[in-house]
């Protein structure tokens, strides 16, 4: 059996990948990580090793020695529910949390896309992503990580030559429409410089602004790239996140990345260990094309809704190849 983990509001996307597994004669299993609560019994144990965690959930019963193969797509929290006394929400997040975890942990005989712990330590660190980048062949632009007004005064001046944008080096949320909220890469201008008191309060990403011909999202499995070409350039809401560019048709287009691009992409995805991203680049108006980070939960399903790219299929066809 195939493990796809989600979320109770995931569409779309995850259909594809199921419907393609059942025609490759494969049984798949959707269960949904924020419903990891007093909405499913589970139990995990035994006399001798391995444990065997059960899960019981509404219309389906399956075991951790069941799962051949996890499609990681997504990891959401879970809520607690309405009428728990909030005295007692610390001891329920800690305690389910803990739960989940064990469970993640109990498949790791499985073949994963991607595999959980590598997944995080990627999506965490997004400095690191830049020097893998950077190492395997790609351009980056002079980046800055910091809480500290000061610097971020002397990197806009001196790094930047008084062109920065800044970004949070989390989401606030995930949609392949882009129109949840978040907050958008902002560009940053000299007199923003003297407002950054606030800063300690919320440390951020400044990097150098990237004068854009377009911007790329690039769905990265395992060898194969889909890139989709975005752009913006013409709004007046955001030049430099697509999100926001609700103010213009920008329909997304079918693009041809460079081979050695793809080459170099590969390289780096191979040294993140991870065998699917959503990666983003920008075209900069010298034909470089710059790096600018990758999601492995990233978001990808209006490439295929738009463009026509059998993203979903690969997944599952990758799944199945691996077992």
């Amino acid at each position: 059996m195939i493990l796809c983990l989600s979320h109770s509001r995931d569409f779309y996307t995850i259909d594809i990948v199921q419907k393609r597994l059942r025609e490759l004669n494969h049984d798949s299993c959707r269960l949904d990580s924020d419903l990891f609560s007093e909405a499913l019994r589970f139990g995990y144990g035994g006399q001798g090793a391995p444990f065997s965690f059960k899960i019981d959930a509404p219309g389906q019963s399956f075991s951790n020695t069941d799962v051949q193969a996890v499609w990681y797509r997504k990891l959401w929290g879970i809520t607690a529910p309405a009428d728990l006394d909030p005295a007692y929400h610390a001891i329920y997040y800690q305690e389910y949390g803990t739960m989940r975890d064990l469970f993640l942990e109990s498949m790791e005989h499985a073949v994963w896309i991607n595999p959980v712990k590598q997944d995080h330590a990627i999506a965490g660190n997004k400095a690191r992503q830049l020097e893998l980048a950077a190492r395997n062949g790609l351009d980056i632009v002079p980046t800055l990580f910091s809480n500290d007004p000061e610097k971020v005064r002397s990197f806009f001046y001196e790094s930047c030559g008084g062109a920065m944008v800044a970004k949070l080096h989390g989401t606030l949320s995930r949609s392949m429409r882009g129109n949840t909220p978040s907050f958008p890469t902002t560009l940053v201008g000299e007199e923003a410089l003297q407002q950054l008191d606030s800063l300690p309060y919320c440390p951020m990403i400044f990097q150098q602004y990237v004068p854009a011909l377009y911007e790329l999202r690039v769905a990265y499995i395992d060898g194969i790239c889909f890139a989709g070409k975005i752009d913006t350039a013409s709004s007046g809401r955001s030049r430099t996140d697509w999100r926001f560019a609700t103010d213009v048709h920008a329909p997304w287009k079918p693009y041809t990345l460079p081979e050695k691009t793809i080459q170099s992409l590969d390289a780096m995805m191979k040294e993140m260990r991870l065998l699917f991203g959503a990666i983003d680049l920008i075209r900069h108006r010298d034909g470089r094309y710059i790096f600018l980070e990758v999601n492995p939960q990233g978001e990808w399903g209006m490439l295929q809704r738009d463009l026509g790219y059998p993203i979903g299929e690969t997944i599952a066809e990758r799944l199945v190849a691996g077992l």
